[in-house]
């Protein structure tokens, strides 16, 4: 398995090549500045309305108990919400809060690898710097600068629109979080599936086994899965080897638990679970059942 490399960037579609270490190049569209923009101020809505309401009951049970303890879940509830609000979603929701997930956006790994912690983390402790900070020094500058006065105001200010303005300025129209923390963000393409391409003409004259797979094996990926694995069966001329084939059903069958028949190939292994994964989304989505993600 080889090293992930860097994303290739095509400038005039906007879109980027994602090589995964798998070697299976998934193509994103890259995330429009107004929609990053709109899925922020989605989450920022969330916070202020949560932080309300978080408010009106400290106060009620400040005056139930005649006790300051409403301030100290208040200041508690700020803490945890400014802290850990866009970090937890997007650990726990594969590279989503609310907003993003509204807006069909996600954040992933710069370089085609997993999306850790360890950089959504750093990506959003990047927003204290870059928003939060300079807030507080234009609302509250005797904060952070004592001596500047208006001065100060206007320095924060500049500071939030430069920082604010920098994915303006990149071709992967990241921000500073984004920039050290090795991530961007994408779109989520809209259209849910194409044409089964487990329909195609396969290469080779080999029978189709007859293969079948248990819902808990189909439970194990969800639709963006699926998508990543309907692109690399679309490109299977493309890639021109049987490398990715055998490393991504390698994955697979480790991942549902399966084995390998003798003589099996791959790339018909990847099209019959394909087809059966196909299916049965469709099946909970006919019930109303949506899946976005593995554990999701």
């Amino acid at each position: 398995m080889r090293a992930a490399t860097a994303p290739a960037v095509d400038a005039r579609e906007a879109t980027v090549l994602l090589v995964t270490p798998e070697n299976v190049p998934v193509r994103f569209a890259i995330a429009r500045v107004g929609d990053r923009a709109a899925a922020f101020a989605i989450d920022a809505l969330i916070l202020v309305v949560t932080m309300l309401l978080v408010g009106l009951f400290a106060v009620g049970l400040s005056a139930a108990t005649g006790s300051p303890v409403g301030f100290a879940i208040v200041f508690l509830a700020f803490f945890l919400l400014r802290n850990f609000y866009f970090t937890w979603f997007e650990i726990r929701r594969h590279g989503q809060t609310p907003g993003k997930k509204r807006v069909a956006l996600r954040v992933v790994d710069r370089r085609g690898g997993p999306l850790a912690a360890e950089a959504v983390f750093v990506r959003n402790a990047m927003r204290e710097i870059e928003l939060f900070i300079p807030l507080i020094g234009f609302f509250a500058p005797q904060h952070l600068f004592p001596t500047a006065g208006p001065v100060g105001r206007l320095v924060a200010l500049l500071w939030v629109f430069l920082l604010a303005a920098m994915p303006l300025f990149n071709r992967l129209r990241l921000r500073v979080g984004d920039i050290v923390a090795g991530t961007m963000v994408v779109r989520i393409p809209q259209p849910l599936l194409l044409h089964d391409v487990s329909e195609a003409p396969q290469r080779d004259a080999r029978a189709p086994s007859e293969r079948t797979f248990t819902p808990e094996q189909l439970g194990v990926y969800g639709i963006y899965e699926l998508q990543v694995l309907e692109d690399l069966l679309r490109r299977e001329e493309q890639l021109g080897t049987r490398e990715a084939m055998a490393a991504v059903a390698k994955k697979i069958r480790k991942k549902i638990g399966a084995r390998a028949a003798p003589g099996e190939d791959d790339a018909a292994f990847l099209r019959e679970f394909y087809a059966a994964q196909r299916a049965w989304l469709e099946g909970k989505l006919v019930l109303g059942t949506r899946r976005e993600r593995k554990d999701g």
